[in-house]
């Protein structure tokens, strides 16, 4: 069964830093370019940061640029997404995202992540 599982959000305070995890099941990130994506209460869900199908290439929401790091395990199997200097406007649900061209398209539960002090 192909799935995507987050972990690792939780609360944390101002200037904090967590780590997100999404583990596949089924496949892996090989050949898959990969997002996270949030979505906080009222808002629309955005993308936060992204890697090629090959990890030759990141990106980064400018409202995360030098805070925020998008990694992958050596068995490509598991995404990291390294959240530093932590802010209260960070609160959202986060999700993992794979996609293979139009066919292959799989999402994660989420998970919450609360800035707060």
């Amino acid at each position: 069964q192909v799935q995507l599982v987050e972990s690792g959000g939780g609360l944390v305070q101002p200037g904090g830093s967590l780590r997100l995890s999404c583990a596949a099941s089924g496949f892996t990130f090989s050949s898959y370019a990969i997002r996270w994506h949030r979505q906080a209460p009222g808002k629309e869900r955005e993308l936060v940061a992204g890697m090629s199908s090959h990890g030759g290439v990141t990106t980064y929401a400018d409202s995360v640029k030098g805070r925020f790091t998008i990694s992958t395990d050596n068995f490509k199997t598991t995404v990291y997404l390294q959240m530093n200097s932590l802010k209260p406007e960070d609160t959202a649900v986060y999700y993992c995202n794979a996609r293979r061209g139009m066919s292959y398209d799989y999402w994660g539960q989420g998970t919450q992540v609360t800035v707060s002090s």
